[in-house]
């Protein structure tokens, strides 16, 4: 056996070790500098706005009147985003870190993990210009489709559990992903089919006027309804990866505990995972609603960008990100409405800053906590 060299092996160690050294201190300068910048523009944003407020440049009323009905339109604008993108993103949590097969859930995964780079310009301009006029066209079956579709579901989920032994083996619950799609497409056509009959006898064959002469219900062409759908797609796989990296960190010996005691796999979840992987599961929650306050060209292309102060998902609304956009180019640098704007900003910086701190700090937690059992999350 031929011993290596330790002249030659030197010079290599070396050059690996100032190779390694040169790497750390590239990425601990990026690390730096990202934050640096963040800070800065803190600080620009309190430096520009503080002495405005504090110097009576801006007027208490004033402020109220021109950023309530952004506020009001950004906080409409998340919860109908998360109202989407939740449910579906930790159902597909759950369903692949516990249920589905190791095998789909190996190529699921990463194209759902892929959909979070789609830019959003791109999801605003589909949402704004195909979306909306189609839901226009059919508001009567999209609106019967949000209630078909999760029946749907469960009636699905109902008829599995009263099949046989081996329809169940046919049917596995592993791939249940792959044999409810045919499922849902067919309870789709079915909908749309037979949604005109049905807002022919009950709405008079126009459901938007009806809706505008009994509720009083104007409906808009871009709503929060369009923007919800379409920021729920935008915000739904980064929820769905700190979620599933959550329930997946959770050490298998608890759910084998359960199984051990008689618990079923649905106690198991509801009883063991879940409440273990809970804090992994509200920062990833968190962190999809900080990015949909923050979300711009979504809402500026599928919103109407009105400034509107409503309850009702068929309405428009403005958001603060829409509304930084539109007019911060116009503005002249110095004047109340531009102030108004950097006040604007800088209330989003905060609460995006909390919330995503917020999240971190859970994220931490729940390290610390499965340190101990020698799992990971």
């Amino acid at each position: 056996m031929i011993e290596p060299s330790p002249v030659s092996s030197s010079p290599r160690r070396a050059w690996r070790r100032q190779r390694d050294r040169l790497a750390t201190a590239l990425i601990m300068a990026g690390g730096i500098g990202v934050i640096g910048a963040v800070l800065a523009i803190g600080v620009f944003l309190v430096w520009e706005v503080l002495p405005a407020l504090l110097g009576g440049v801006l007027e208490p009323s004033q402020i109220r009147t021109t950023l309530t009905p952004m506020a009001w339109g950004t906080l409409k604008a998340a919860f109908w985003a998360m109202a989407f993108a939740k449910p579906l993103a930790l159902g597909a949590a759950i369903h692949s870190s516990l249920f589905m097969s190791q095998r789909l859930r190996s190529r699921m995964k990463p194209t759902l993990e892929m959909m979070e780079a789609f830019p959003g310009v791109v999801i605003g301009f589909v949402a704004g210009l195909l979306l909306a006029p189609w839901v226009e066209r059919h508001l009567a079956g999209s609106l019967a489709l949000l209630l078909v579709l999760p029946l749907g579901v469960l009636l699905a989920a109902e008829a599995w559990r009263r099949l046989p032994a081996a329809g169940r083996r046919h049917l596995p619950l592993t791939w249940a992903g792959l044999w409810l799609m045919p499922w849902l497409a067919l309870l789709t056509w079915l909908t749309l089919a037979f949604s005109p009959g049905v807002e022919s006898l009950l709405f008079g064959g126009n459901l938007r006027e009806w809706l505008d002469a009994e509720l009083g219900i104007d409906y808009a062409t871009r709503n929060a309804m369009i923007v919800g759908l379409a920021m729920g797609i935008a915000v739904m796989p980064s929820v769905y990866a700190l979620a599933e990296d959550a329930l997946s960190g959770v050490p298998s010996r608890l759910g084998e505990g359960a199984h051990a005691l008689g618990a079923t796999r649905w106690q198991t979840l509801w009883r063991v995972v879940l409440p273990a992987a809970a804090p992994g599961i509200f920062a990833a929650v968190m962190i999809g609603a900080g990015r949909a306050v923050g979300e711009t060209m979504i809402v500026l292309m599928a919103s109407g960008n009105t400034a509107v102060m409503s309850l009702s998902p068929l309405e428009g609304m403005r958001t603060m990100a829409a509304g930084i956009a539109v007019e911060l180019p116009e503005a002249v640098p110095g004047s109340e409405a531009y102030l108004l704007l950097l006040l604007a900003a800088l209330l989003l910086f905060l609460f995006t800053f909390l919330v995503n701190t917020l999240a971190e700090v859970v994220r931490s937690r729940l390290r610390r906590r499965y340190r101990w059992l020698g799992g990971s999350p």
